[in-house]
């Protein structure tokens, strides 16, 4: 079976999703809500038939008259009052996001009642929640985030749930693409390789909302915006701030400020960092919200000790410095195409980086104290990040089919950017 393409219809079952559906269907109601046909018109699954592993064994490889996911219902699936009371929890749980929520919440949870769930979207989420729960979990906090963030500033219910609805949707491409390659750890796990994988879920969300869906067409450009930032570093089409939606912009923000949460240890803090640390990277009317709750979090706590991080940040700065110098010195008088795009997105990138690094004051000697070490350590930690990510930028940028010269002239171009700090 095919994997879902930029030219794709959804006329073959697409593998990953298939099987995330049978997963789901081993503990949860999921039948076919129409007969199943395949494009010459043989019937291959009825109506009001439980799904189940027979159906993967007919479907292979066969062109199908509708797409499987408009032929399937979950009976006991997601629901409005699921997803209330999924952030009822969320905003109970004391967890990293109480602070921004909790002012919310009486608005967040009611609005959570009217996002409409169409049936596609409603199969795929019941299947996520019980094959991915991770995911799902995922999606519940990026609703809860993206409604928080516009209701700080609007308080208009409509525009709550819109938000809300981008949210919860913005990651249903990656159902169609190999769980190894979830975005998780992706900056820390994947080969560049498997990164090009990765990068393609934002536009096949856009496509299953837009070709299976009703939904706005605001709601499918914002979810194929949702990794996208202000300063072209995002992917997957290196958009910048002119070039994005608004409601996409509010997805690329609370996508990194639950990136940033990931770490151990990590509160609203670290979320507020990360998208203030790069000058105009993301929208600052959305951050100003993060900061804002920040406050009411408890402080953050260093992982490492004082000598340990002050060594680190002296590696980053001679990091951020040396790769400057070290990119124009790798290039050729006559750079290929590709080559040359990377090299350019590569310095354009690194001097925005060099920018925040300024602006953070810790390349001053005696700017670090032990009051200051966790802040400090945030910043760290959100430009190492950034490096790994330009890395892999500029190898999606040079493109695949690089000469062995050029090839090797990207390894060293790249060298540095994916260092790792000491234990």
């Amino acid at each position: 079976m095919s994997s879902v393409t930029a030219e794709a219809d959804f006329k073959v079952a697409n593998p990953h999703a298939l099987a995330t559906i049978l997963e789901a269907s081993e503990t949860r109601s999921i039948i076919a809500s129409s007969d199943i046909f395949d494009i010459n018109g043989m019937k291959l699954w009825a109506r009001d038939q439980p799904v189940s592993r027979d159906l993967q064994r007919k479907l292979m490889d066969r062109a199908l008259k509708q797409p499987l996911e408009t032929c399937l219902m979950a009976e006991d699936g997601v629901s409005n009052a699921t997803l209330q009371a999924a952030l009822q929890q969320l905003i109970n749980g004391q967890g990293p996001l109480t602070p921004l929520l909790q002012p919310h919440a009486e608005a967040l949870v009611r609005c959570a009642g009217t996002v409409r769930l169409h049936s596609v979207v409603q199969l795929l989420l019941s299947a996520v929640e019980t094959a991915r729960p991770a995911a799902f979990q995922h999606a519940i906090d990026a609703m809860a985030v993206a409604g928080a963030l516009i209701r700080a500033r609007n308080t208009d219910d409509r525009l709550v749930t819109l938000a809300m609805t981008a949210g919860l949707l913005h990651d249903v491409g990656e159902m169609y693409i190999s769980p190894a390659y979830g975005e998780a750890d992706a900056l820390s796990t994947l080969d560049v390789d498997s990164y090009r994988q990765l990068v393609v879920h934002p536009h096949i969300g856009q496509l299953l909302l837009t070709q299976l869906t009703d939904y706005p067409k605001d709601i499918a450009r914002a979810v194929a915006e949702h990794h996208e930032r202000l300063d072209g570093s995002g992917y997957p089409h290196r958009l910048t701030g002119d070039k994005m939606s608004t409601l996409g912009k509010l997805l690329a923000a609370t996508e990194e400020a639950l990136a940033a949460l990931r770490l151990p240890g990590a509160t609203l803090h670290h979320a507020s960092v990360a998208l203030r640390v790069v000058p105009g990277e993301f929208d600052e009317l959305l951050a100003g919200p993060l900061s804002s709750a920040a406050r009411h979090a408890p402080p953050m706590k260093p992982r490492r000790a004082l000598p340990a991080l002050l060594s680190e940040l002296d590696r980053l700065n001679v990091t951020l410095q040396e790769t400057m110098i070290h990119v124009d010195g790798v290039l050729p008088a006559e750079p290929s195409a590709g080559l040359q795009r990377a090299a350019d997105l590569t310095l354009y990138l690194l001097h925005k980086l060099r920018a925040g690094w300024n602006e953070s004051g810790l390349w001053s000697p005696g700017a670090i104290g032990d009051e200051v070490a966790a802040e400090a350590e945030a910043v760290q930690d959100a430009l190492r990040a950034r490096l790994r990510l330009i890395e892999r930028v500029a190898r999606l940028t040079a493109g695949p089919n690089l000469s062995d010269e050029d090839e090797d002239r990207l390894n060293a171009l790249c060298q540095g950017l994916v260092e790792e700090p000491s234990p």
